[in-house]
């Protein structure tokens, strides 16, 4: 039954961590703005997703049990990397090599936010429908 309630809030669980560390690198752009030759980073939410996603039917990190009684613990072994990070070009370029279109930014901020409340108010509805349905009938 564990299984089920842990499967069943993974995805949101992903989401909600890549929208989390996608907030982190549009931060680090907004932080570095003055900063001369900083290049802008974002990532690609929906191809990170799907590789989060893909890649929770793979076992990730194992805990070693010492009874055979113990639940197996599994968990993702999910990081951003550098790899999934990628630099934005700029719409005009600035002098000092500073790529941060402030802007543009604070619009992907302020979006990514958006859609992090979103997520967390579908994962309370979902929790919440949840703990209706383990309620006994009275």
């Amino acid at each position: 039954m564990i299984d089920q309630l842990e499967a069943s809030l993974a995805f949101h669980q992903q989401a909600l961590s890549l929208r989390q560390e996608r907030q982190k690198v549009l931060a680090s752009n907004i932080a570095n703005a003055d900063t001369p030759g900083y290049k802008a980073r974002d990532m690609d939410f929906s191809q990170a997703l799907e590789a989060a996603t893909k890649g929770a039917n793979q076992p990730g990190l194992a805990l070693a049990r010492t009874s055979s009684h113990h639940l197996s613990g599994h968990g993702q072994a999910m990081s951003l990397g550098g790899s999934e990070l990628k630099y934005r070009v700029p719409e005009q370029a600035s002098l000092d090599g500073n790529t941060v279109d402030m802007d543009r930014e604070r619009a992907a901020f302020t979006d990514n936010s958006v859609r992090y409340q979103a997520a967390l108010t579908i994962l309370n509805s979902r929790i919440q429908g949840l703990k209706q349905a383990m309620q006994p009938e009275q």
